[in-house]
């Protein structure tokens, strides 16, 4: 299995290398590059969700919170993988500094995926939300392609995440069914 993994990196990594992969996917990995969409959503939760705004801010912290601690500080500092990029067997293509932390799981796929299933949940009114789950899998595909984690790490982040998320929005789910707000736009109800 391992090996398979080391394979599927080699072929994302290096047989994958293209100048407009370097040029979309290094930056789009990195968390400033989405500050304009998470300002937008933050706008658009302020502006549509009536009293159930900050219920709605709070779950995302919480969220946020829960995915990057269960991978950074339980899984990471457990399992303790040694990176990709300092594997010079792999011979890795490094798009990026190569940190030092561990890889197992990807702190970025399980963020982003345990977010972006929320959203998913929450606005279950919008037909073009499937792109939040889209926009996690482009985060996920990116961290294999810059050089620093195995395609089994981002599975792995992919699938805590959103878990996380899911349980995370349930849990949302329950507490939005006190608030009686009849100008907000969602009811935050997974029947919709």
């Amino acid at each position: 299995m391992l090996q398979i993994d080391g394979q599927v990196y080699q072929m994302i990594n290096s047989g994958l290398s293209n100048g407009f992969f370097d040029w979309m996917l290094v930056p789009m990995r990195h968390k400033l590059f989405w500050i304009p969409l998470y300002l937008f959503i933050v706008a658009f939760v302020l502006t549509n969700f009536g009293r159930r705004r900050w219920l709605v801010l709070l779950f995302f912290g919480i969220t946020l919170l829960i995915s990057d601690t269960v991978s950074s500080k339980l899984i990471k500092k457990t399992i303790k993988r040694e990176r990709p990029c300092h594997m010079e067997e792999l011979t890795p293509v490094k798009r990026i500094p190569c940190s030092h932390g561990y890889s197992f799981t990807s702190s970025h796929a399980t963020n982003h995926f345990a977010i972006g299933t929320f959203l998913f949940c929450l606005f279950s009114f919008f037909k073009w939300r499937w792109l939040f789950m889209l926009w996690a899998s482009i985060i996920g595909f990116a961290q294999i392609y810059v050089g620093v984690h195995y395609p089994l790490d981002v599975i792995v982040g992919s699938l805590i995440g959103t878990i996380i998320g899911l349980i995370s929005f349930n849990i949302f789910n329950r507490f939005a069914q006190n608030f009686k707000d009849p100008e907000a736009l969602v009811y935050a109800s997974t029947d919709s």
